[in-house]
């Protein structure tokens, strides 16, 4: 079993096993990836933290990050390096990424991030350098998505991330299956953030380095990859 990172700790909320790790983006880089250099997607988690630490950049973990078609492109908004690889997705649909309200997260060029619903995105404006958009929404300012039920009989492995309000971005998963209702409350109630964006759900898996910590054994489209700054 890999050793797990600092910033990462062990918790069980609501009877559930989960881990919680927390990245100061002025300390950590937190990047997505989704794609070689060749314009291979990488696919699956494993694949993505195994050529990345070949390449030189060895990250501290690395997660699922956003919902994919069976070709899989990006579901909605996909920005790497300030490129857009798929639009923002206002459509109406079925499944969790259109239970909306739905949101994008986002790294700015000066490598602060955030979470925001998705028509506020647009309204923002924003040209970021890393940017992936999934749902539904977990927490809306401080408040649980209103469509959620306290504790519904639909329970997964699930992951997410949130930002606090010191500018920290909180990555979690869960080691148990839970509901999203507790799954959003974990955002806010344990971990502090006033809004949380989940990304999926049983196909949910965590890499420390390159070693699979939780691993569901499905693809995965877009990666969230968490890295030391140089010199900090």
């Amino acid at each position: 079993m890999a050793k797990i990172p600092d910033i990462c700790e062990e918790t069980v909320f609501e009877g559930a096993r989960a881990i919680l790790c927390v990245a100061d983006p002025s300390v950590y880089e937190i990047r997505l990836v989704y794609r070689r250099p060749d314009g291979e997607v990488y696919g699956r988690v494993s694949k993505a933290v195994a050529e990345l630490a070949a390449g030189g950049k060895m990250p501290l973990l690395a997660m699922n990050a956003g919902m994919y078609h069976a070709d899989m492109s990006p579901v909605g908004l996909y920005v790497e390096n300030g490129e857009e690889a798929a639009p923002l997705n206002e459509d109406d649909g079925f499944g969790n990424f259109f239970l909306k309200p739905n949101g994008v997260f986002f790294v700015r060029k000066d490598g602060s991030a955030g979470v925001m619903e998705t028509q506020a995105y647009r309204a923002a404006e924003l040209a970021p350098d890393f940017a992936t958009q999934s749902g539904p929404m977990l927490v809306i300012d401080g408040a649980i998505h209103p469509r959620f039920l306290p504790d519904g009989t639909s329970k997964y492995i699930r992951n997410g991330v949130g930002v606090r309000d010191d500018g920290s971005v909180v990555l979690a998963i869960t080691r148990d299956p839970v509901s999203l209702g507790s799954f959003a409350r974990l955002f806010r109630d344990l971990a502090e953030c006033p809004d949380a964006l989940f990304f999926d759900g049983a196909v949910s898996s965590l890499a420390w380095g390159t070693q699979m910590e939780i691993d569901a054994g499905e693809p995965a489209g877009p990666v969230i990859a968490v890295f030391d700054k140089p010199g900090t």
